[in-house]
């Protein structure tokens, strides 16, 4: 039971993640319904009424409701071959004689009167066929050659208007029937292909294929031209709750303590950085590289929306685009980080540059240094780029496997760096899970002693 509400649950999640398949194919099928409805309009139906001598009717002997035998016979004979065939030179607009005898039908509404009834598909054809029909049987039981005997019968009442559903009730039906089946046939669709979709969505299951924690999951830009990517560094800005997870996530890494990067403002209206409170390194400085897949465009942007948002917290950072496997999936970002030096809105704080080989040019001031290195995804090879004290991988929500995840681990650790954690960009909007978030280390407090002694507590007068 627990294996099948498991499915289930996980079958609503498909079907809510490719909403979009399935309402594509809702509006298909409601369109082809609607078109269904217009190209095929509705049948209309038209009837005679033809009275049967009273003589020739005979009752039914009990009360059980059975039909009488003659008006029984006289429906028959109305349907028959040969009165058919005698009304179609007489339908205008013509009727093929088939179709004819699939629209037709007797009843008997009293003993001694029978209606016929034709469909048409129009009002004109159905009112010319329902009395061709009628004329016609009149005139064939009326003949010596009637296979029933000669029976006067007249016309009672001639069709003189027909009746149908309305053009537009009709279409609105057939477009929510098409829209239903649309449903059933969109929900199978994605069922079918993506079921065995193997690329990790849920934060949990991506921090399980390699066992590190996800730090932070951020929605991220899709810049696909360098002006794009000019807009993001010089104006992205977090919501509040997103701001917090990357504050959370340099705290993790150890770029920075709790207070982050200002400490306060000087004279001149700038802000100091307190390098106390970062986690150093050798040179005094933190820095950190952000690892994607070539073939997971959406998380290039994480590395530098990270060095965007370390900027906006006083941290004077360095953005480094470098050498990359897949050179094609840093293009635009390397040609707006040559054209764009620094971001005037960050105060100087945040500095950008493309870097090739050789030595890396370094601002004094400089505290964090955030490298932004993609490999393929076919066959990951870690790029010849800055050496950094942590490694994050950065992935987006269903867009890599737990086999492509572990590639991207191994060679970072195979050139000598540890992956500290992940990045989700753009995690699913259903992920209730939490990425095994890692608790933090609790600050380290002074014992403050049980008894003071020696302070003089009371003042004697």
């Amino acid at each position: 039971m627990n294996q099948q509400a498991l499915d289930l649950q996980r079958s609503m999640q498909i079907v809510r993640r490719h909403k979009i398949l399935v309402g594509i194919v809702v509006a298909l099928g409601i369109l082809a319904g609607a078109a269904y409805a217009v190209l095929k309009p509705p049948m209309l139906t038209s009837t005679a009424l033809i009275a049967l001598p009273v003589s020739q009717s005979v009752q039914p002997a009990t009360s059980t409701g059975a039909p009488d035998p003659f008006t029984a016979t006289q429906e028959v004979v109305a349907g028959s071959y040969h009165v058919l065939l005698g009304a179609v030179p007489n339908i205008h607009p013509a009727m093929p004689f088939n179709e004819l005898r699939n629209n037709v039908e007797a009843g008997s509404p009293s003993p001694n009167i029978i209606s016929i009834t034709v469909k048409g598909k129009n009002a004109t054809q159905a009112e010319s066929a329902t009395n061709a029909v009628a004329n016609s049987y009149i005139s064939y039981v009326g003949s010596p050659r009637s296979a029933v005997g000669r029976v006067r019968a007249h016309l009672l009442a001639s069709a003189s208007s027909a009746t149908g559903p309305s053009p537009i009730e009709r279409m609105i039906i057939y477009a929510l029937l098409g829209g239903l089946i649309g449903v059933l046939i969109g929900v199978i669709v994605a069922l079918a292909i993506f079921r065995n979709d193997r690329r990790l969505r849920q934060r949990d299951e991506i921090a399980n294929s390699i066992g590190i924690p996800v730090l932070a999951s951020v929605p991220v830009g899709h810049p696909s031209s360098a002006r794009d990517w000019a807009k993001l560094l010089e104006n992205y800005k977090p919501a509040a709750v997103h701001s917090w997870q990357l504050r959370s996530a340099l705290q993790q890494l150890g770029m920075a303590g709790p207070g982050l990067g200002r400490t306060g403002q000087n004279g001149n209206g700038s802000f100091s950085y307190d390098y106390h409170r970062a986690a150093m390194y050798d040179d005094g400085r933190s820095s950190l590289a952000v690892l994607s897949l070539s073939s997971d465009s959406d998380a290039l942007a994480l590395g530098p929306q990270l060095a965007v948002f370390a900027a906006a917290q006083g941290i004077p950072t360095l953005l480094v685009v470098g050498p990359q496997q897949d050179a094609a999936a840093t293009a635009t970002l390397r040609t707006a980080c040559s054209g764009l030096s620094e971001t005037p809105e960050r105060d100087g704080l945040l500095r950008i540059t493309a870097y090739d080989e050789g030595d890396l040019d370094i601002e004094a001031d400089t505290a964090l240094i955030i490298v932004v290195a993609v490999v393929d995804s076919r066959a990951p090879k870690m790029p010849d780029t800055v050496r950094t004290s942590a490694t994050v991988i950065g992935v987006s929500a269903g867009a890599a496997s737990a086999e492509q995840l572990a590639r991207a681990a191994v060679v970072a650790a195979a050139d000598g760096r540890e992956v500290t954690g992940i990045l989700v960009a753009d995690p699913d909007e259903d992920d209730q899970t939490t990425g095994r978030i890692p608790h933090l280390a609790r600050p380290v407090r002074r014992r403050m002693p049980n008894r003071l002694r020696g302070i003089v507590t009371e003042i004697r007068r």
